[in-house]
């Protein structure tokens, strides 16, 4: 007898066929047979008119904390998600030594957006090994979970404060590779690292990372390759604008040197600059000529990105915006209220050319919540309407608005590259194999973003409403692909043999709830959080973790350690 058959359904595999009528048994967390099945199961999920596909991977997360607290890495469980990959950007929370806790937590809390009382009161922090911290979390996961390895979490572990600022001397450099050839063999997925001017830590330094040459990052990505399964990932910053070519080269000879891919998050796309998109994409060229592979990641959606000029966010990275922004409170009201300033600040914002350069389209700008009288009825408008009727410019509108609320108005920057040519030419993007779609931050910047929500997004978008993928191509995208690419054992298709990691959704309805406001995380702390609509089940391992669109509090997980259950991707 069966453990379960999914009956009816539509199956689409991940390896981008077409479609078929199907169904899909399963015994022991595999999948044993897909067809025309009469065998017995002790259970029978009925699929008629719905779609079965592999479980998407999710390949930029920082759930790295949220599981100790939210096992079922909600809300990309909702969304379909059945295996999330951790530890990017060079961010980890391992390895640890107890002093250094209140470092790392703080500069979790600024470079990631995950609140302070939530990091402090929802992890044990028990642990000081990288392999401590995975044997913490093994066994208790909804998800499939891995993690990288953080270049800064080293560089911490072993220089401490000297870390930031000052270059490590080469017994540095080898207590790190040893303490990452530790943490490989313990089962890190591979070496992650940041240095991009946009990541600074609970001092508003540059985070650890940063202060790395060339010799170390080499150093320690040769260490990668002696470990199979692994792969790399670094954000540089020339990630937010244009790659150096410099920066080209340091990544072409990260991968080159370890013999393993390497993936860079994000490349952002706008019609209008198509030739920045090309430039980001040469890096890929290069490596492959030099030996090595480098992929960006691409999230498939836009907007959704909350902000206020009370918190960190993404006006922070504007050109020269720190300077302002980084005041204290009543010193930044009143220089945000000063005419001379605010010409300053719009003339430096509208000389971005990186991934943030749509901010300054002031007048798209949607007005959220509001706290002061004289904003009352504003929520949900856009600040070039106001402007207009205001008889004033919209930026000038726009602080006004912020002022009034001390600073605490929640803003909604609108995409002005929402129109056919630009969905066009990211679908083409997407299917670049110098391209992997992803980039969600799922379980990061909790306060402006809800990034996890991608993989129904992209149904409902690209597929439904504007025709730019078939189904099954979109299903390969958001499974086989990301699975490939990073050598996971067994997952990615509905085959038999392969782990039952399955998600079963209406393509007619499939889509994301609108994002609210959640106050669900360790010491009250809010969250963006949105749900989904249309997907009935999903399961992990073959046991149900979703069941008509409901958490079911199940654990069956599996944590992923590289070698046992990922393979060696060479470029």
């Amino acid at each position: 007898m069966l453990d379960l058959i999914i009956k009816g359904g539509t199956v689409v595999d991940g390896t981008g066929s077409p479609g078929a009528i199907a169904d899909v048994g399963i015994s022991g967390g595999r999948i044993t047979a897909v067809g025309a099945i009469d065998e017995a199961a002790a259970q029978v999920v009925e699929a008629d008119g719905l779609v079965v596909a592999p479980g998407f991977i999710d390949a930029h997360t920082h759930y790295d904390a949220q599981l100790f607290w939210d096992p079922l890495a909600s809300p990309s469980n909702e969304h379909g998600v059945t295996t999330v990959l951790g530890g990017n950007c060079g961010f980890t929370l391992a390895p640890l030594k107890a002093d250094d806790a209140d470092y790392i937590r703080r500069m979790m809390a600024k470079v990631e957006g995950m609140p302070l009382p939530a990091l402090e009161q929802g992890l044990p922090w028990s642990w000081s090994s990288f392999g401590e911290y995975l044997d913490a979390l093994d066994g208790r996961i909804g998800v499939n979970a891995g993690f990288l390895v953080g270049h800064s979490a080293l560089r911490r572990y072993v220089m401490g404060a000297e870390g930031t600022g000052n270059a490590a001397s080469p017994e540095q450099v080898a207590e790190m590779v040893r303490l990452l050839h530790e943490a490989l063999e313990a089962g890190g997925l591979g070496f992650s690292s940041s240095q991009s001017t946009t990541h600074s830590d609970g001092n508003n330094d540059p985070v650890p990372s940063y202060f790395a040459d060339r010799d170390e990052m080499l150093a320690l990505c040769d260490a990668v390759g002696d470990h199979p399964g692994t792969w790399l990932e670094f954000i540089i910053t020339g990630c937010n604008a244009f790659f150096s070519d410099e920066e080209i080269d340091l990544m072409t000879q990260m991968s080159a040197r370890a013999q393993r891919p390497l993936n860079w998050n994000v490349l952002s796309h706008a019609s209008t600059m198509m030739d920045r998109t090309r430039h980001q994409l040469r890096a890929s060229d290069v490596a492959a000529e030099a030996g090595g592979r480098i992929v960006a990641l691409s999230m498939p959606s836009i907007g959704g990105l909350k902000m206020s000029f009370a918190s960190y966010c993404a006006l922070y990275l504007l050109p020269n915006w720190g300077d302002v922004l980084y005041l204290d409170h009543d010193e930044k009201k009143a220089k945000l209220a000063d005419p001379a300033v605010r010409r300053w600040l719009d003339e430096q914002a509208r000389s971005s050319e990186g991934p943030f350069q749509f901010i300054s389209t002031w007048a798209n700008m949607e007005i959220g919540d509001t706290y002061a009288p004289e904003n009352a009825g504003l929520t949900g408008r856009k600040v070039g309407e106001i402007a207009a009727e205001r008889g004033v410019d919209p930026f000038d509108a726009l602080l006004d608005i912020v002022g009034a609320d001390d600073l605490r108005t929640a803003l909604w920057p609108m995409s002005s590259d929402d129109i056919d040519l630009a969905w066009e030419q990211r679908a083409e993007l997407w299917r670049d194999q110098r391209v992997l779609v992803g980039g969600s931050d799922a379980g990061a910047h909790l306060d402006r973003m809800c990034g996890a929500r991608f993989p129904t997004e992209m149904l409902a978008s690209a597929v439904r409403d504007r025709g730019l993928l078939s189904l099954e191509e979109c299903v390969r995208l958001l499974t086989d692909e990301p699975a490939q690419l990073f050598g996971l054992k067994g997952r990615g298709r509905v085959a038999e043999g392969y782990c039952a990691d399955l998600v079963v959704f209406d393509p007619d309805t499939v889509a994301s709830e609108p994002i609210v406001e959640r106050t669900d995380l360790p010491g009250g702390c809010e969250r963006l959080y949105a749900g989904a609509v249309g997907v009935e089940h999903v399961l992990v391992n073959g046991t149900e973790i979703i069941t008509a669109g409901e958490p079911t509090g199940a654990t069956p997980g599996t944590l992923l350690r590289s070698g046992r259950d990922t393979e060696t991707v060479l470029p």
